[in-house]
């Protein structure tokens, strides 16, 4: 091997991390360190501040890049969390051109103790950029992705700019494969328990002073689905949560009821569905009916846009390969079967 082939097989980077950003970005234990070490095959070793990296230069290069951009977003304030750790690395697995600070630029709002609302990844960022161009989004993709949260924000700040005059949330009521019987109290009282992953979105922005105040005003509505029949809604931000819980006829009902100076945002995880065996779903329905008109934007993210904790990644991608797999042997039984039959 020539002494230029071994420059290329190995190589030596350093990093500067000033020492009050040094415990964030190196995580608890040097965690975030140990991940990056083992992701990228590389050796890290911190000299009074300076980060030291060895290895392959292709992948030392990478740690580089992404030891700075750590070191960056904890200068602007941001808790280096292992979900940033992980998506930087994916991002520069693929050679992505898109980077955490861009992204970390791009803030909604802050929540009521102050936390930014920023999107965390590719997906979410074009989530959110689809929302401020157009009038209808889907946004469509697993837990944790965010979907719900995001809309939330940007509703919560449309109305806090005066773009609209109220936000309007609904859900389908439908239990998540549990028969909950009968609910004591008043109507908002056996609605509430479907609703409550709003409630929990609005009160960590909003406050749950300033919500309620709102909504006694009629300035924000958490209701049922069902309840959209029959109404014109102008002038406001509405979001249609669990969108895969409804019917084709439902949604059609709720896109229907949309009126001038409104945005919609619909929300929905196609693998989650508690409607009854055979029946279909208003948003498979709409995927195919909508997508080619203007002004309708569908945002499809994946388990790589899970910003839950980490393990939460890792159990949808085991739950997306275990249905693939699923499906493709329901696929060979089938043609199996009918090959059988011709014979």
């Amino acid at each position: 091997m020539t002494d230029q082939e071994k420059k290329r097989e190995s190589m030596l980077e350093t990093v500067t991390v000033p020492a009050g950003d040094q415990q964030n970005v190196f995580g608890r234990f040097d965690q975030h360190i140990k991940k990056l070490e083992q992701a990228l095959k590389v050796s890290i070793v911190d000299r009074n501040g300076e980060i030291r990296i060895s290895g392959n230069a292709a992948s030392a290069g990478k740690a580089k890049a992404i030891l700075q951009e750590l070191t960056e977003l904890s200068i602007r304030g941001n808790i280096i969390e292992e979900q940033n750790v992980d998506y930087a690395i994916s991002m520069s697995m693929e050679e992505n051109e898109d980077h955490l600070l861009e992204m970390d630029q791009d803030c909604i709002c802050h929540t009521i103790s102050g936390k930014p609302v920023k999107p965390k990844t590719v997906g979410q960022k074009q989530y959110v950029d689809a929302i401020r161009k157009n009038m209808i989004v889907f946004g469509l993709g697993p837990a944790g992705t965010g979907k719900t949260y995001l809309a939330m924000a940007m509703a919560i700040t449309a109305f806090k700019n005066q773009e609209v005059e109220r936000i309007i949330l609904t859900r389908p009521a439908i239990e998540a494969g549990e028969k909950l019987g009968f609910l004591p109290g008043d109507l908002q009282s056996k609605v509430d328990p479907y609703l409550r992953p709003l409630y929990d979105a609005l009160y960590q922005i909003m406050g749950g002073e300033t919500f309620t105040r709102n909504m006694e005003k009629g300035l924000i509505e958490v209701a049922p689905l069902a309840y959209m029949r029959g109404r014109t809604l102008d002038n406001a931000y509405i979001i249609l949560d669990e969108a895969q819980n409804t019917t084709p006829a439902q949604m059609k009902m709720f896109l229907t009821r949309i009126g001038f100076g409104s945005k919609v945002i619909v929300t929905g995880d196609a693998s989650q569905k508690d409607l009854a065996p055979g029946t279909a779903s208003g948003l498979d329905v709409a995927l195919r009916v909508l997508h080619d008109i203007e002004g309708i934007a569908f945002c499809k993210m994946t388990s790589r846009d899970v910003v839950r904790h980490p393990l939460v990644q890792k159990i949808v991608k085991a739950y997306e390969s275990y249905e693939a797999k699923e499906k493709g042997n329901t696929k060979r039984k089938n043609r199996n079967t009918v090959y059988g039959k011709k014979q």
